[in-house]
């Protein structure tokens, strides 16, 4: 790795001949051999106290869920958990490799990926990524989980 190259490694980007990405995210990334991984679990938009943010019960105890709110908060939280993991000293630009869970993929992919595409303009610093939709999440307010991979060099 070069001091040039982003702390996640090096993005690999297919030609333009070849199927682009929906979002901003390399094809893969190429880490160096000295680097220590990160493991982040899978990490909601909860806060200590127990509410979730992007989440608003109505009167009847439903839920109306926000997947833009959501995703920027997994994205605030899993930030302070590699900042704690690293003594402060990296946070998302050393993500090399996230999962995306949505519980609904044609309502809150869009929302997902523009708050995706504020923290990782340029898709080639950005994480390989996957997105899949599953049935549900742990608890019925969330409505997004991100587990990922991050490198320390």
């Amino acid at each position: 790795m070069t001091s040039s190259d982003p702390p996640n490694g090096t993005g690999y980007l297919l030609p333009s001949t070849g199927a682009q990405g929906l979002a901003n995210y390399p094809h893969a990334r190429t880490i160096p051999s000295s680097a220590r991984t990160i493991f982040v679990s899978g990490t909601s938009s909860r806060r200590a106290d127990g509410t979730v943010v992007g989440c608003e019960t109505t009167e009847n105890g439903g839920h109306v869920l926000d997947c833009g709110a959501q995703t920027a908060a997994v994205l605030q939280n899993i930030e302070t958990i590699i900042k704690g993991a690293t003594d402060g000293r990296r946070g998302l630009e050393s993500v090399v490799d996230a999962t995306v869970f949505l519980t609904d993929m044609s309502g809150d992919y869009s929302k997902m990926n523009a708050e995706w595409n504020k923290i990782w303009p340029d898709r080639a610093k950005a994480p390989a990524r996957t997105c899949v939709q599953v049935a549900a999440l742990p608890n019925d307010k969330l409505n997004v989980e991100i587990k990922c991979q991050a490198v320390v060099d």
